[in-house]
């Protein structure tokens, strides 16, 4: 292409410059796909930071805004001047950081796991990116403390090493951690057996905290697998075929039970069928 001809499709309507050497061939909104790859080439060489690799990873089914900032990374070397509508950070390494084979160019997903975890607002919201990333099964929790370990300096490393050293063990969500931290370690409650399976009427199905020793299990009703009433009954049903099938009795707790400042409530509770057994090993 001649610098005439894309002044001629330019002036004909055919192109839209996003930014400078950089068109769509149309001139209707964008859509995000179509800005975040914007973003990308005016930044180039560049990748889908933060947020928005985060959206880009979800795929298109994700909800939300088509408006907002693009927010890119650049190496940390460089020096540009911020586009319009895009959010750039320089990070060191980069060029090792990326999956530059995704269109858009994106962080790699245990990079971005990390840096969302580091960045979140509190330790709570700390938890969720971290469970929710290994509960999709996208990534391990071996993976992240392998690229946690190779970082120099991360705020809050000792409390995310602990928090992925228990989804390691298997707590899965924000509740399941919670009640782990919270609940059973603070209240001397003994080791409960996490995600094991069982045969039901039904089926296969995982118990959130198995204590075996003395016949009890811990359901945590969470905020992403217990939204409906559907679930609900679903749950309430595999309560009454455990109960049917052998001596298990069920606890079931949700946010309330575990973060509330009565979480004491349930480890009395509880406490009261692991005090004569002991710690389970």
């Amino acid at each position: 292409m001649t610098r005439t001809a894309v002044a001629r499709a330019l002036r004909r309507r055919e192109w839209v410059a996003v930014y400078p050497g950089v068109y769509v061939d149309h001139t209707g909104p964008l859509t995000w796909h179509q800005r975040s790859w914007a973003a990308v080439l005016c930044c180039w060489p560049a990748a889908l930071d933060g947020q928005s690799a985060q959206r880009a990873y979800d795929g298109p089914g994700r909800r939300g805004s088509e408006d907002g900032s693009v927010y890119v990374a650049i190496d940390r070397d460089r020096h540009i001047q911020q586009p319009p509508g895009v959010r750039v950070r320089r990070v060191a390494g980069l060029a090792a950081k990326v999956q530059w084979n995704l269109g858009p160019p994106r962080l790699r997903y245990d990079e971005l796991v990390i840096d969302l975890a580091v960045a979140a607002p509190d330790e709570l919201a700390a938890v969720a990116v971290l469970a929710d990333a290994c509960g999709a099964r996208r990534t391990t929790a071996r993976r992240l403390l392998d690229v946690l370990g190779a970082r120099q300096r991360v705020a809050r490393r000792r409390f995310l090493v602990d928090v992925l050293n228990d989804v390691a063990a298997g707590t899965c969500s924000v509740l399941e951690h919670g009640y782990l931290a919270q609940v059973e370690r603070p209240h001397g409650l003994p080791i409960g057996q996490r995600q094991s399976e069982r045969m039901v009427h039904g089926g296969r199905t995982l118990q959130d905290v198995e204590y075996a020793a003395v016949g009890l299990v811990v359901e945590l009703d969470g905020r992403l697998d217990h939204s409906s009433v559907t679930d609900r009954d679903r749950d309430l049903e595999r309560d009454l075929d455990r109960a049917a099938e052998s001596d298990v009795r069920t606890v079931r707790l949700g946010y309330g039970q575990v973060f509330r400042t009565g979480a004491g409530q349930p480890a009395r509770s509880l406490g009261s069928y692991g005090a004569s057994a002991g710690p389970e090993r």
